[in-house]
């Protein structure tokens, strides 16, 4: 019997019991569904997050801020140092916040593989307000390269005279304004307070609206408004009155190796400082994700292992019942080998069958419900597709299906294949 004979009689022969072959088809089917769901919501976060990382921020940048405990675990809270106390609020309360100083930055600086450092400013806001439209709190902070937010309308603020504000999408609406691209060039007013309590305003222009994205945006000032918001928060203290920095932005090469990236992060925790990439921030949800995936992933193998054991009884009553014509078989010449191929090939067509039919159901759902999800829940998420169904990833899974089909059909293959002739032509 040449190949393509066993292929046609192993699809026959799989449709002689339909009851059972069925119900061993429906196994898999869940199985592979539920495998294939979950292998695209992979692929479609990992799309998103990598488009996010393509769009925000610069691979070379480093957020770095004070660590939580100089740099030595276990030795409890910092000591109190007057000189990093970030002075602001209400009549110059001090913020819970510790400050860097420009001996922070020039150790900063002295990292090797670290080429500039750009200090970051604490800007106290506290409102917003447009020509007619309520108050709101924002959160502003200066402009760096190491956060760049895909932009909904407008562009990111520039350097020049003119304070410029990249403000977040969810103030259009609230300003009321009609949309993101009728809020670019209009005023806004910030409030903010000095050290002695007194409000001040400080007007700006709305270069561009920042779109939402797994790391949610603030409002971002330009340096001429920086410089603003800081002589505000100067207003009023008594002696050197100097910035107060709670950040720095530390820039490595542009092709800095990821090896080269790390060398530093490990050199800036030995001299008491933390850093991240915006990589790093982003990668902790992919890392979440992962973990839901993969769990979700162990859930569908189990569904397949359970689907295997059908097969095995599925085929083994196959081999019990067709005694009598696996000894004609071998009487006729054929030998063990394309017995055992015989019975292995039936399994894999239920393999393939279920797998086919449960990958197919999965990208019907998937879409559908991808599509109302975007929509929906994750419309402020512009362009996350939350399930991805690629080629490669869904003829992985039908592979891996056909692979557990297979071996779960060796068992009675082999049965199969060890029948006497003699013995078999007597079985009754």
């Amino acid at each position: 019997m040449r190949a393509g004979d066993v292929i046609g009689s192993a699809i026959r022969n799989t449709f002689r019991s339909k009851l059972r072959t069925t119900l061993t088809v429906i196994a898999i089917v869940i199985g592979a569904f539920t495998l294939t769901v979950t292998s695209a919501i992979g692929a479609g976060v990992s799309r998103y997050i990598d488009d996010q990382l393509g769009m925000v921020g610069a691979p070379n940048a480093l957020v770095v801020t004070a660590a939580a405990d100089d740099g030595s675990a276990g030795d409890g809270p910092r000591e109190y140092d007057p000189e990093r106390s970030l002075a602001g609020g209400v009549n110059g309360s001090p913020i819970d916040i510790a400050g860097m100083t420009q001996a922070d930055f020039d150790a900063i600086a002295g990292v090797a593989g670290v080429e500039r450092v750009q200090p970051i400013s604490m800007l106290a806001v506290d409102y917003i307000e447009a020509a007619g439209s309520d108050r709101f709190e924002i959160a502003v902070d200066p402009a760096s390269e190491a956060m760049r937010f895909d932009l909904a309308a407008g562009s990111h603020v520039a350097d020049g005279a003119e304070r410029e504000l990249l403000l977040p999408l969810p103030y259009v609406e609230a300003l009321g304004f009609a949309d993101a691209a009728d809020a670019v060039g209009e005023q806004v007013v910030l409030g903010a307070t000095d050290a002695v309590g007194t409000q001040h305003e400080v007007t700006a222009v709305v270069s561009g609206v920042a779109q939402e994205s797994l790391l949610e945006p603030g409002a971002e000032s330009n340096q001429a408004l920086t410089d603003a918001l800081v002589d505000v928060s100067l207003t009023g203290r008594t002696g050197a009155a100097a910035p107060a920095y709670y950040a720095a932005v530390a820039y490595a090469a542009p092709d800095v190796s990821d090896e080269q990236l790390q060398a530093i992060k490990d050199e800036l925790v030995r001299v008491g400082f933390q850093g991240q990439t915006v990589g790093d921030q982003i990668g902790m949800f992919r890392a979440v994700i992962d973990g839901i995936v993969n769990v979700l992933n162990a859930f569908a193998i189990i569904a397949l292992i359970a689907a295997g054991f059908g097969i095995v009884n599925t085929l083994l009553m196959s081999v019990k019942e067709r005694t009598r014509e696996i000894g004609l078989m071998k009487a006729m010449g054929m030998g063990s080998g394309r017995v055992f191929g015989l019975f292995t090939s039936e399994a894999v067509v239920i393999g393939l069958l279920g797998s086919a039919i449960g990958a197919g159901l999965a990208i019907l759902a998937g879409t559908l419900v991808s599509g109302a999800l975007a929509d929906t829940l994750f419309a402020d998420l512009p362009g996350l597709q939350i399930m991805r169904f690629e080629l490669v990833p869904v003829a992985t899974v039908m592979l891996v299906v056909m692979g557990i089909a297979f071996l779960a059909g060796t068992l009675p293959a082999r049965s199969a294949a060890r029948q006497h002739p003699i013995d078999a032509l007597r079985y009754e």
